[in-house]
This record gives structure tokens, C-alpha cells and sequence, in this order.
């Protein structure tokens, strides 16, 4: 169980904390309207004015979900850390905070890449998750998953989109002459990439960058610009609602 909660309930303890955000390069912020919250069922009990319950999806180190769970905020509490990789670094991670951890790989599964998400569901749902966020997730999620977290599914991509969607973003900035670079969170779409932008944080780019050095000073904007989308992601959210239904396994 996530850190500010109770055994026997899921309300925070004690007063909420406040964090002081520094200086990120140009940040500029889009909030977006989102539908409700699922309602909390099974041996998870809401309680009024709870933080939201976040999930994060990974796939290898985890640095931003560091970042995430290190953020000091109000709004929202890392309730569960899952990885298609069992070997994940993040996993570690979200264990040594007191955060439950699970691992569903997604190679039983082979090509039906619907009924690893369908797993995944279940125990997002168990849960009663409010949103999630990917950091590092290195799955492309089909249209079935995407559409039952509309509205609540986060991404962060090290780059200033629209520009540079997909793989190799700082080769690709390099290549093509750009003056600056960065990093956006967005809410996950259908088509990779192109969905809402919530935030994007940005720097120059000097004429000795290498596409190593952008990755690694991206990346530092990353762990600034992720809590603080998350955080004002999470504040639309006011009241209990209904996710949508599954629809059952494909063909019923």
C-alpha cells in the first residue's frame, strides 16, 4: 500500500504536505477537462477528500516514477506500480517506498496483445485507480485499453510535440536543426503521440549536444514536469464516478 495511507482504509494521515516547485525552462501548461473517477468497490474503501489513486505502468529503471512518488503535493497518492518486465529496476523502487508492486508479463501472452491489457485492467480496476500514468512503458496500447481509460491515461514524451513523435526523438531534433528541445506530458490517444498536451517543459539545445547529453538533460526536465501535470491533472478530479464498462472479451 502507497505511502499516506491507512491498513485500513485508503485516507491520508495527518495534514497535506506543500512543495515549493523550482524553476523549470519555459514550462507552459494546458489543462484539460476529465471525466470522473471510478468508484472505488471490492476491499478498497474511499473515503471523502481522499488523494487521487495513481497507477504507474513501467517498463525498465523507473526514474520517473522516482520523481513521482518523491513529489510533495496534495493531490494524488502512487497506489500501485505494475511492469510487463518482472525484472524491471522500478519494481525495486516501488517496494522500497511500501508501494505495492506486480509484475504481468506480457510474453505469455505472445501476439494477443488485447488479453494482456484485459489482465492488466483487472488489477488496475481491483484497485480502484483513479488515473495512470506511463513512465517508461514500452507497450503500445490498442485501442481497446485506451478507450477504457480515456480522459485518465498520462504519457510523458522527451520531446516538444507535435514534433518528433515516436523513437529517436533527440537523433531526430539533432538532425533536423532545432534551436530547442524538450519534453511533453499528454493524455493517451489512439494514435501514438498525438493526444492533448498538458505540459511541455523545454531547453536550447548547444552546438555540442549529442544525442546523449539531450537524453540526459531532458530527462532531468522530465522529473520537474511530470509531478506538476500530474498534480494539476489530478485537481480536476472532484467526484466519484463510473469508469467505463468492459465490454467483455472480443466477439460476445
Amino acid at each position: 500500500m502507497g505511502r499516506g495511507a491507512t491498513s485500513a482504509g485508503l485516507c491520508p494521515i495527518g495534514p497535506p504536505a506543500v512543495h515549493v516547485w523550482g524553476a523549470i525552462s519555459t514550462v507552459v501548461l494546458h489543462p484539460a477537462p476529465l471525466p470522473p473517477p471510478l468508484t472505488g468497490r471490492g476491499r478498497y474503501k474511499r473515503c471523502a477528500g481522499m488523494k487521487k489513486r495513481v497507477a504507474v505502468l513501467i517498463s525498465g529503471r523507473g526514474t520517473n516514477l522516482q520523481a513521482l512518488m518523491d513529489a510533495r503535493q496534495d493531490a494524488y497518492e502512487i497506489a500501485l506500480v505494475i511492469s510487463n518486465r518482472p525484472d524491471a529496476e522500478g519494481l525495486a523502487r516501488a517496494r522500497a517506498a511500501g508501494i505495492e508492486a506486480l509484475s504481468i508479463d506480457h510474453k505469455p501472452f505472445g501476439a494477443d496483445r488485447e488479453a494482456f491489457e484485459r489482465e492488466l485492467d483487472s488489477a488496475l480496476r481491483a484497485r480502484a485507480i483513479d488515473i495512470i500514468a506511463l513512465a517508461g512503458f514500452m507497450r503500445v496500447l490498442t485501442p481497446y485499453f485506451v478507450r477504457a481509460w480515456a480522459g485518465r491515461l498520462i504519457n510523458i514524451h522527451p520531446s516538444l510535440l507535435p514534433k518528433f513523435p515516436g523513437t529517436n526523438t533527440h537523433a531526430r531534433a539533432l538532425e533536423a536543426g532545432e534551436r530547442e528541445h524538450g519534453c511533453s506530458v499528454h493524455l493517451v490517444v489512439e494514435e501514438v503521440d498525438s493526444g492533448e498536451i498538458l505540459g511541455q517543459a523545454r531547453m536550447p539545445i548547444s552546438p555540442d549536444d549529442t544525442p546523449e547529453t539531450l537524453a540526459a538533460r531532458v530527462l532531468e526536465l522530465e522529473h520537474e514536469l511530470y509531478p506538476k501535470c500530474l498534480t494539476d491533472l489530478t485537481k480536476t478530479l472532484r467526484h466519484p464516478g463510473h469508469a467505463k464498462r468492459d465490454p467483455g472479451p472480443r466477439g460476445s
